[in-house]
């Protein structure tokens, strides 16, 4: 093994913490729909996708190459900005976590690591026309290609199961969802495993303990393929949740529309050497399996806070990392007081996600039960004059009234005898 130093180390251990996060943070992607559906038990899927991570970590080392040594330039890139890097991208990741939101973890990896950077030597070290092409366009175009191919494939699927029996149907779909979330979940370890093999290997470089332009070493691709492989059996059970059960309803026929679609956009990136965000492949092609079933819905507000996350992640990772990075300029008491920051506020999330859990017990349990109404519906709805017998709620809500006996009129008053 290569020559490691203490700060080293630290770098070393704090990426697979991130390749940890990573795992339950996205463990929603490939089983998501799974469990909605009932095709599997959330404990027996969250397995499976763990063991089937590891294996996609062995399978390709295009997108390590990527963040190793063509995001940023490694001249002049010290372990400690690395170290900053993964500090943005670790709080970000259980940020998102916490309140449900599937965010990008490549995204806050990559954000974490060019705010670091510029922080340390400047925009010169970042390599743009790389940022553009393998990693912004990618982001842009990855959920409109999955989604337009899991509309088309659910419409497709309806269509040739619309005269067979619906139950026989839906068993078979279930089956297939089976193999479809299995290979979401091989490529997901072949895209999102490989980001943490780049990172420990840009650290090896900086560090001195690797040739630059080097593959990632046997024990680095083994160590991040087991973190984000324990990661993902723990599941994110918070964000499976919101993509299963917070986007849309789906039935079975949409499911393996949409884990279909998906891992053939995240296979074909990684083959491409594309950092892609498994999250928006995935995430996209939810919402476009929703809109091909006839009479299916998205829950926009849903979808429009998980829009507001993505554009978010890139800038908040880099703007914590860039923080970390003044810091840990100050010297070792500097990265220090960086580690301690980032344990202590890793308790602390922890600690509040306790208030209310989330787990494989009520995973599939949503008070969600449609789109709730606008500000335009709330307000119409207040001004406007119930019809007969139809009251309104002290929130605007119209409410029927059961009819009762109509009570008789008071009789006229009699003239006085005398």
């Amino acid at each position: 093994m290569e020559h490691i130093t203490l700060l080293l180390g630290i770098v070393i251990v704090t990426a697979l913490v991130f390749d940890f996060t990573n795992g339950f943070h996205d463990t929603a992607n490939a089983m998501a729909t799974t469990i909605s559906t009932g095709a599997l038990k959330p404990k027996t899927a969250v397995a499976m996708s763990a063991v089937l991570n590891l294996v996609g970590a062995f399978l390709s080392v295009e997108v390590a190459k990527t963040i190793s040594s063509g995001l940023v330039n490694e001249e002049g890139i010290r372990p400690e900005v690395i170290f900053a890097a993964l500090v943005g991208a670790i709080l970000w990741n259980l940020l998102t976590w916490l309140v449900g939101l599937p965010s990008s973890s490549s995204h806050a990896l990559m954000g974490g690591l060019i705010g670091a950077t510029v922080a340390s030597v400047g925009f010169g070290g970042v390599n743009g026309d790389v940022v553009v092409t393998k990693v912004l366009l990618p982001a842009i175009a990855a959920p409109l290609v999955a989604g337009i191919a899991a509309m088309l494939a659910t419409r497709l699927t309806y269509k040739l199961s619309s005269k067979t029996d619906e139950k026989a149907s839906a068993k078979g779909y279930r089956i297939g969802q089976i193999g479809s979330a299995g290979l979401v979940s091989l490529a997901h370890g072949t895209n999102d495993a490989q980001k943490t093999m780049g990172i420990i290997t840009l650290a090896l470089v900086t560090g001195g303990a690797l040739a630059p332009g080097s593959n990632p070493p046997m024990w680095v691709i083994l160590s991040a393929g087991l973190a984000i492989a324990l990661g993902t059996y723990l599941g994110g059970w918070r964000i499976i949740r919101t993509m299963g059960k917070g986007l849309t309803d789906l039935q079975p026929q949409q499911g393996f529309a949409a884990q279909t679609s998906a891992a053939s956009v995240i296979l074909a990136s990684s083959n491409l050497g594309f950092s892609l965000s498994t999250t928006h492949s995935c995430s996209g092609a939810v919402m476009g399996s929703g809109l091909g079933r006839k009479g299916g819905v998205v829950r926009w507000s849903t979808a429009t806070r998980m829009f507001i996350a993505w554009g978010l992640t890139l800038p908040a990772a880099g703007l914590v990392a860039a923080g970390a990075e003044f810091v840990t300029k100050q010297g070792d008491w500097g990265v220090a007081a960086v580690a301690v920051f980032l344990v202590s506020s890793c308790l602390a999330i922890w600690l509040i996600s306790r208030r209310q859990v989330v787990d494989h017990t009520n995973v599939n349990e949503t008070g969600v039960d449609g789109e709730p109404a606008g500000v335009v519906t709330t307000a119409i709805a207040a001004v406007t004059p119930p019809p007969a017998g139809v009251t309104a709620g002290a929130t605007g809500e119209l409410k029927a009234t059961i009819p009762g006996p109509v009570p008789a009129a008071p009789e006229p008053p009699q003239p006085a005898t005398v």
